[in-house]
């Protein structure tokens, strides 16, 4: 019975931020970037995942933590990748290996935080928005190691 309820609030609070959402405002880059994080974010619900925090942010770093969540009783820092096209390349090449030292920084700053060595891994979302198609969503999971 709690867990039906806990679902029911949560798939209420799910639809009250899809009918609030903010108009997007700023480069045409950004907003498709939140476009795809908010994508990914439903999406991995959907999955099962369970979210704790969106754009995590360190003073320590330049980069930020797109989204992190359980999957199970594993912890994943989740990169978002959007695109409006294939033509060039896929998303996830642009998490490179600098990319993933500044992810793997802020990631360890996340757990000290939480006081755990708890089983986590890196996984790497990517979204395309192609004209005239619905958004297409691939997770790659335990994407790379830690830096």
């Amino acid at each position: 019975m709690p867990a039906t309820i806990t679902r029911l609030v949560l798939r209420a609070l799910d639809w009250l931020t899809r009918l609030l959402r903010r108009r997007d405002s700023g480069a045409e880059h950004l907003r498709t970037g939140r476009r795809g994080e908010e994508a990914a974010y439903f999406h991995l619900r959907k999955m099962g995942y369970v979210m704790v925090a969106r754009n995590y942010r360190s003073p320590r770093s330049r980069s930020e933590l797109d989204l992190v969540g359980w999957d199970g009783n594993v912890l994943c820092f989740i990169e978002v990748k959007t695109r409006t096209t294939r033509d060039v390349q896929p998303a996830e090449f642009a998490v490179d290996h600098e990319k993933q030292g500044d992810l793997s920084r802020v990631a360890r700053e996340f757990l000290r935080k939480i006081h755990g060595a708890r089983a986590f891994r890196f996984d790497i979302v990517s979204v395309y928005f192609e004209a005239g198609h619905k958004p297409e969503i691939e997770l790659l999971k335990n994407a790379f190691p830690m830096a």
